[in-house]
């Protein structure tokens, strides 16, 4: 089992920036990839972004495409989610997740491909 903790949401104006952190202990050892999703209140939760573990190969959504860029350091265990020009639509929950086994099959856009779940950290775009 993974444990993910997320930081670095909060409150932004139209067209700032945040950047999110979710850290990652317990079993990293065989890590796959990690992914960010988030949700809007009544809405069902969306892929943002993911990486593969090894090769550092990117996946995004795309709406998020030229704005969103995830990145992670290896020796920290940790992702990242830079997010610039943020709109009111990006307001929601963010959660990071994790894939430490690579062996649910599922595509890396999906939800199901993940099998740990940080708690979320909230994102509110004011205009």
């Amino acid at each position: 089992q993974v444990q993910l903790v997320e930081s670095g949401g909060g409150l932004v104006q139209v067209g700032g920036s945040l950047r999110l952190s979710c850290a990652a202990s317990g079993r990293t050892f065989s890590m796959n990839a990690m992914g960010w999703f988030r949700q809007a209140p009544g809405k069902e939760r969306e892929f943002v972004a993911a990486i593969s573990w090894s090769g550092g190969n990117t996946y995004y959504a795309d709406s998020m495409k030229g704005r969103f860029t995830i990145s992670r350091d290896k020796a920290k265990n940790t992702v990242y989610l830079q997010m610039n020009s943020l709109k009111p639509e990006d307001t929601a929950v963010y959660y990071c997740a994790a894939d430490p086994w690579g062996t649910t099959y599922q595509p890396i856009g999906t939800t199901q491909r993940y099998s740990d779940w940080g708690q979320g950290t909230q994102v509110t775009v004011s205009s």
